[in-house]
């Protein structure tokens, strides 16, 4: 399998480029690990601590915790690589757990693998690399890097079905130069046989589904944890107003959701909005839930020049990492938002998820929903 990397990669012998690999105990890490190995660069295995280290140490799903650090160790121990392991679980639980948490009880629906990105892995850990003298951090994720006019540049995964391109849509710019994404051009299949090829400890290893500090997907205990009492009970209206039922908090219910409302009627009922001032849950038909226009803020630039041009710009947009693409204008507003024109009405809109900018491959940056 042919490795994606930069020109910078070629500036030096492997044998002189230290590289540190963030290894959370999966495949895609390990290989890429391994095959940075298997071309002579000077290869430092790193594993970020996150969370509930004892806790977490035989469940399967996760990552960044016990049994995963173990699985990095073995990793590294068969390809006769350092290997640290960094405790982030303090800085972890305030920069990701707690605003996950205080997100979804505001009502929203918040994406934390995004924010661990850029707080965790592209800041703190980039940090420590420089540390470690490394001339790259890598991780193996699947997206592109690329070298443009104005420096490095984020582009999708070859395949469509792996791009996690949506989820660095906040990767500091500053952090670009020093990030390599050797499986970019990679299959998820060809990840594997390389794996295979190579004999990896954990080359039948599943996938990791869930967010790692929420295994099983069960949110509300998580929550529970980092929040006592903070869910409430409170009604669900209709568009109208009026009182159709009960819940025993919202923090079971995104926009969009179908499923699990706890409402009988004729018709399909969809969550509109959640409102969490008055702890309800509003619910109506599917077309109730299509917007040509939201509002996003935090705006992470990392298309051409220092900022978003002055007059607007059209592009393509993902509202949600599994979503397809949709036309759209991006017109500046004041205090880094940003008003979003959809060439077409969305079904979905929740606020804290992502509006990410695509121009062809080129990822171009993006912001959180209102």
């Amino acid at each position: 399998m042919e490795l994606e990397l930069p020109k910078s990669a070629l500036q030096k012998p492997p044998s002189e480029t230290r590289v540190v690999v963030a290894m959370s105990g999966g495949v895609d890490s390990s290989v890429a690990a391994a095959l940075l190995k298997e071309k002579g660069y000077d290869v430092i295995g790193v594993t970020m601590q996150l969370y509930d280290h004892g806790a977490a140490i035989s469940k399967p799903g996760t990552c960044c915790a016990g049994r995963d650090i173990l699985d990095a160790r073995r990793v590294a121990d068969a390809l006769d690589i350092p290997h640290y392991v960094m405790d982030f679980e303090k800085r972890f639980r305030e920069a990701v757990m707690e605003p996950f948490a205080a997100s979804y009880i505001a009502g929203q629906t918040p994406i934390p693998c995004v924010t661990c990105n850029d707080t965790i892995k592209f800041s703190d850990l980039l940090l420590r690399s420089r540390e470690l003298g490394a001339d790259a951090l890598v991780t193996g994720h699947y997206v592109r890097r690329g070298d443009g006019v104005g420096g490095a540049q984020l582009l999708k995964g070859s395949d469509d079905s792996r791009d996690q391109s949506y989820f660095l849509f906040s990767t500091p710019r500053s952090a670009l130069e020093q990030l390599w994404f050797p499986l970019g051009a990679a299959s998820k299949t060809e990840t594997r046989a390389e794996a295979q090829r190579l004999n990896l400890p954990v080359a039948s290893k599943p996938d990791s589904q869930d967010i790692c500090f929420v295994p099983e997907g069960k949110y509300r205990d998580i929550i529970e944890k980092l929040k006592p009492g903070a869910e409430l009970p409170g009604d669900i209206v209709d568009m109208d107003g009026n009182i159709l039922g009960k819940h025993d908090g919202i923090l079971g219910f995104t926009v969009g959701q179908r499923k699990g409302i706890g409402i009988s009627a004729p018709d399909p009922l969809y969550v509109v909005a959640v409102d969490s001032k008055t702890q309800r849950v509003i619910v109506g038909a599917k077309e109730a839930l299509l917007k040509n226009n939201l509002t996003i803020r935090n705006i992470n630039w990392l298309g051409d020049g220092d900022e978003i041009p002055g007059g607007g710009f059209e592009c393509i947009v993902k509202l949600r990492s599994a979503q397809p693409p949709i036309g759209a204008k991006i017109t500046p507003l004041s205090d880094g938002r940003a008003k979003v024109e959809l060439a077409q009405p969305f079904a979905g809109v929740a606020p804290g998820q992502a509006c990410v900018f695509y121009s062809g491959d080129r990822m171009l940056g993006g912001g959180w929903i209102e």
